[in-house]
């Protein structure tokens, strides 16, 4: 089986510290939150602008890597489902995905709203969101 290497290229630092009390969704309630970027990678964050909505994809390094079915939400009412049908963190490769719209930049931070990652946790990418004309 081949592997493959993720660097990450900054970090999440929020508020949010406890997965447990976290919002599942980040329009539930997430406050804002900083992305900070390493230097390295300064250049790749030049043409961003505040208002601009982003997909930041995250590895959740806190996440359980076994499972493979989960009760969505976390909610015992709901029936053990498939995490590839989920939006779990739990998951084979813990890799989160988050629509947020930057609010502030200083330098290489970006404060964005509605991102439910926790403090610390790796950043691995970020992407425009492209209309439907698929522009970028």
């Amino acid at each position: 089986m081949t592997s493959y290497e993720v660097r990450p290229v900054g970090y999440v630092e929020s508020t949010l510290v406890d997965p447990a009390v976290a919002p599942k969704q980040g329009s539930e309630g997430a406050p804002e939150a900083w992305l900070v970027f390493n230097t390295d990678v300064a250049e790749g964050l030049r043409d961003l602008v505040v208002g601009a909505e982003v997909l930041v994809l995250t590895w959740l390094h806190r996440a359980e890597r076994d499972v493979l079915a989960v009760h969505p939400r976390d909610d015992p009412r709901n029936p053990v489902t498939g995490v590839f049908s989920t939006r779990s963190a739990d998951r084979p490769n813990p890799i989160g995905l988050h629509r947020v719209r930057i609010t502030a930049i200083d330098g290489l931070r970006i404060l964005v709203r509605d991102l439910e990652a926790v403090d610390g946790t790796p950043l691995v990418d970020v992407k425009p969101v492209l209309s439907d004309q698929g522009e970028r």
